[in-house]
C-alpha cells in the first residue's frame, strides 16, 4: 500500500469535543468546528480519512486532517467551481473530472441537458465511499446515467483521451501529499491536450489571502501554453480564511469572466450560490491579489 501522509484527522479533535484543522499551508491560523460524533475514521490506501457529524455545520470530511466538505457549505465551491466552465461555453458535452470524489461536482455538472459524457478520475476509492454513506446529497452525483468513474490517475488518463473533452474540472485537495502534482506545470500541459479546442479547464486554484507565492508562478508557467488564463474565486467559510479561488484557462478561446449561457429559470431556482452576474464578480480582484498574481 502507498501511504502518502500520517496526519491523522482524530488526533485534531480535542478532549472537549472540537476539531481543530491546523495545516502547513496556513500557519498560526485554525479553523475549529464541534464535533458532536465520529462517523468514519481509517486510513485509505492513500491518505487519512475522517468524517463526523458537527454541531451545526451538517456533516464533514476531512482528508489528511483538511475539511475538504461540510454539508452547510459546499455549494458555494461546486456550484462557482462547475458553473463558471460550464456556463462559459456555449455548447458543453464532454466533461472531465479529476478528484471530486464526493460527488458534489458532478451533481452540478448534471444539471446541464447538453453535457453527453461526464467521466470523473478518483484516485482514492475510499473518498468515493465514505461520501456515498455519509454525504449522499453530494454522492447522487454518481446516479445520473451520464457519468463514468475511473479509480486512477487522472493524468494517465488523459494521457489517453487527447483533444476530447469540452471541460476539464479538477477539484483537488491542497498541494501536499497525492495532490501536489496537481498544480504543477505537467499536470497542466496534460490537461491542455486532453481539451478539445476551444475548451476550458478550471482548477481549485488556493486561497489569495494565503497562497499568493503558488498562484503567481503557477499562472505564469502556464500562461504560455493556454490562450487566456485568469483568476476567479469564492467565499466559504470552513476553507482557510473563507476564500478559495479558481484558475480557469482556455484552449483557442478567450476569457471566460463573461457567462456564454445562463441558467434556465428552474435551475437558477435550484441553485444556492452561482448567478451570472456573480459568475462575472467573481473574476474581479480586490487590488493587492491582482497585483500579486498579474502583475
Amino acid at each position: 500500500n502507498i501511504i502518502f501522509s500520517c496526519i491523522s484527522g482524530r488526533d485534531l479533535i480535542t478532549d472537549d469535543g472540537w476539531f481543530h484543522e491546523r495545516g502547513e499551508l496556513w500557519p498560526g491560523q485554525a479553523m475549529s468546528l464541534k464535533v458532536k460524533k465520529i462517523l468514519a475514521d481509517h486510513r485509505s490506501k492513500y491518505q487519512d480519512i475522517l468524517v463526523f457529524e458537527s454541531e451545526n455545520h451538517g456533516n464533514v470530511l476531512v482528508l489528511d486532517g483538511v475539511i475538504q466538505v461540510t454539508e452547510r457549505d459546499v455549494f458555494s465551491y461546486t456550484e462557482m467551481m462547475t458553473h463558471i466552465p460550464l456556463f462559459a461555453h456555449p455548447n458543453p458535452q464532454k466533461v472531465l473530472v479529476i478528484g471530486g470524489g464526493d460527488g458534489a461536482v458532478l451533481r452540478e455538472i448534471a444539471r446541464h441537458p447538453s453535457v453527453t459524457e461526464i467521466v470523473i478520475c478518483e484516485l482514492d476509492q475510499g473518498v468515493i465511499d465514505v461520501s456515498k454513506k455519509y454525504l449522499p446529497s453530494l454522492a447522487k452525483g454518481f446516479d445520473d446515467n451520464r457519468v463514468r468513474v475511473h479509480i486512477m490517475d487522472g493524468a494517465v488518463f488523459m494521457e489517453a483521451n487527447k483533444e476530447y473533452f469540452d471541460v476539464i474540472i479538477t477539484d483537488s485537495s491542497d498541494p501536499i501529499g497525492p495532490a501536489s502534482v496537481l498544480f504543477e506545470t505537467p499536470f497542466y500541459n496534460a490537461m491542455y491536450q486532453s481539451l478539445n479546442a476551444e475548451g476550458i479547464v478550471c482548477t481549485q486554484g488556493e486561497c489569495m489571502w494565503l497562497h499568493l507565492d503558488l498562484i503567481r508562478p503557477l499562472i505564469k508557467s502556464i500562461s504560455n501554453k493556454f490562450t487566456d488564463v485568469s483568476y476567479a474565486y469564492t467565499t466559504i467559510p470552513t476553507y482557510p480564511s473563507g476564500q478559495i479561488g479558481f484558475i480557469v484557462a482556455t484552449k483557442e478561446r478567450g476569457a471566460c469572466n463573461v457567462p456564454a449561457r445562463t441558467p434556465t429559470e428552474e435551475i437558477q431556482k435550484q441553485l444556492r450560490y452561482y448567478t451570472p452576474e456573480l459568475h462575472t464578480a467573481s473574476f474581479v480582484l480586490p487590488a493587492f491579489a491582482k497585483r500579486a498574481i498579474f502583475e
